[in-house]
C-alpha cells in the first residue's frame, strides 16, 4: 500500500506560469500542498487568506483532501470583470459595424 500521493502546485503569472510537483503523505491538504511548494516563499504576493484555490479548475477550500496526480491551483485577484471586458468590446464591434466601411459599392 503506497501512503504517499504525487501532486502539482501551479501558479501563473501574466508572463509565466510556475509549476512545482512533488510527493506528500496520503491526506494531505491544498493548504498544505501550497505550503510545501514553496511558491509562498518565491512569490510573497500569494495570500492564502485572499487568493483562492482551485483543482483541476474547480473551486476548493484550503483543507480540501487532495488524492494521488491532483494539480493544485493558487489563483491571482482578477485585473478586470470579464464580463464588462465582453460588454465593451461588444459595443466596439457594434460601432465599427455601424460605421460602414471604406469601400465602394460594387467594387
Amino acid at each position: 500500500m503506497n501512503d504517499r500521493i504525487r501532486v502539482e502546485v501551479a501558479y501563473a503569472l501574466p508572463e509565466r506560469q510556475d509549476i512545482v510537483t512533488m510527493e506528500l503523505p496520503e491526506g494531505a491538504t491544498a493548504h498544505q500542498a501550497v505550503e510545501a511548494s514553496g511558491l509562498l516563499q518565491k512569490y510573497p504576493d500569494i495570500d492564502l487568506a485572499r487568493n483562492k484555490l482551485g483543482v483541476f479548475a474547480k473551486l476548493v477550500k484550503a483543507d480540501q483532501v487532495l488524492r494521488d496526480r491532483d494539480r493544485v491551483e493558487i489563483y491571482r485577484a482578477l485585473i478586470a470583470d470579464p464580463k464588462e471586458v465582453r460588454r465593451a468590446r461588444a459595443a466596439e464591434g457594434k460601432v465599427l459595424k455601424k460605421g460602414g466601411g471604406d469601400a465602394e459599392p460594387g467594387a
